[in-house]
């Protein structure tokens, strides 16, 4: 028999590794049923469970840029509240402006009304990320405990520049008239804007596996982040791709300050900086670089954090440590782990 008839035999993964690799999947699914389990109650498991969700989202949008900054660029960006907080107030000054369509009963004014409030955000933050690269993390690539300081420092000028700007005073930032209260589904109170935020952050998430997935500048970034020297040595500029994700990063922050401002209702300058222990933890659960993960993370530490402030508020302020602890101890790189090979 001809060797050019002989079909190459592919070996595949036993079924064993492949349900292992599978298993953060029910992750999510698996936490809403012991939550369903410990509550009890329906109505009161859905209202938490919208509630964990919306939180959960609107964290995965401010944490994806700083997952993907970190898997391609291995740059530590402690200054990244200060984009999450530099958004809020952005999108306050729009929202400011359109105070007729926020306080109109039209759905479609109040949704346009934010929509432009997040793209003036994304646009401010996403310049002042391209300036904050520029100046402060492009001199310490490779140096993490550099990055740490000088991006702490960032964090802080951007504060008091807010300050500058704004004011010190917290702000309060009211939600448009057709997002306020909440509608019954099975005896369950879920709020309109939760709604939203929800789906804001599953259109994110699709939008972000699709770039990254099927368009050239998505293959780039993955390349980038499993080999950098290669692409960078088939003539694609590494450099300029690093400062469009850094800059993309940026303005998801400003995303995601503008819809964490509104879900708070009030903003203030070190908002971000707050924020940012959850948003790390996600980053971190998920394992660094890893949309997929982010967004896993993201859904278990909102979840978490509403089921055990129902059930024991005084365990809530250390839920999401020990979330932590625990999946660190299962897979010490996280749930989905990007592997280097330089």
């Amino acid at each position: 028999m001809s060797n050019s008839l002989i079909k190459p035999r592919i070996e595949r993964p036993p079924l064993s590794q492949i349900l292992i690799g599978k298993t953060p999947l029910f992750l999510v699914p698996l936490l809403m049923l012991i939550g369903l389990l410990a509550i009890g109650s329906g109505s009161t498991w859905l209202t938490l469970t919208a509630a964990g969700l919306a939180m959960g989202m609107m964290i995965f949008i401010m944490a994806s840029g700083l997952t993907v900054i970190f898997g391609l660029m291995d740059v530590i960006n402690f200054g990244h509240g200060a984009f999450i907080s530099l958004g809020a107030f952005a999108g306050f000054t729009i929202l400011g402006l359109l105070g007729g369509w926020i306080e109109s009963p039209s759905i479609a004014l109040n949704l346009g009304a934010i929509l432009l409030a997040v793209a003036f955000a994304m646009l401010v933050t996403g310049l002042a990320g391209y300036g904050f690269e520029r100046l402060i993390v492009k001199p310490v690539y490779g140096e993490h405990l550099k990055q740490i300081l000088v991006t702490m420092g960032g964090l802080v000028v951007t504060q008091q520049l807010i300050y500058v700007i704004w004011g010190p005073d917290e702000i309060v930032l009211a939600r448009p008239t057709a997002l306020q209260g909440s509608f019954v589904i099975f005896e369950a109170a879920i709020e309109k804007y939760r709604v939203l935020a929800i789906a804001i952050g599953l259109a994110l998430f699709a939008a972000m596996r699709l770039v990254l997935s099927k368009t050239r500048i998505g293959l780039l970034v993955r390349a980038g982040v499993q080999n950098g020297e290669m692409v960078e040595a088939l003539g694609y500029p590494i450099q300029k791709l690093f400062l469009v994700v850094f800059m993309a990063g940026c303005a998801l922050a400003g995303l995601g300050g503008v819809m964490w401002g509104i879900y708070q209702e009030t903003i203030t300058a070190h908002m971000g900086a707050e924020v940012m222990i959850s948003v790390f933890i996600v980053v971190i659960i998920g394992g660094l670089g890893s949309i997929e993960g982010c967004f896993i993370g993201a859904m278990l530490v909102g979840l978490l954090t509403n089921y055990t402030g129902f059930l024991v508020p005084k365990l809530s302020l250390i839920s999401t440590i020990l979330l932590m602890g625990i999946v660190l101890m299962w897979r010490p790189q996280g749930l989905y782990p990007v592997v280097k090979t330089h």
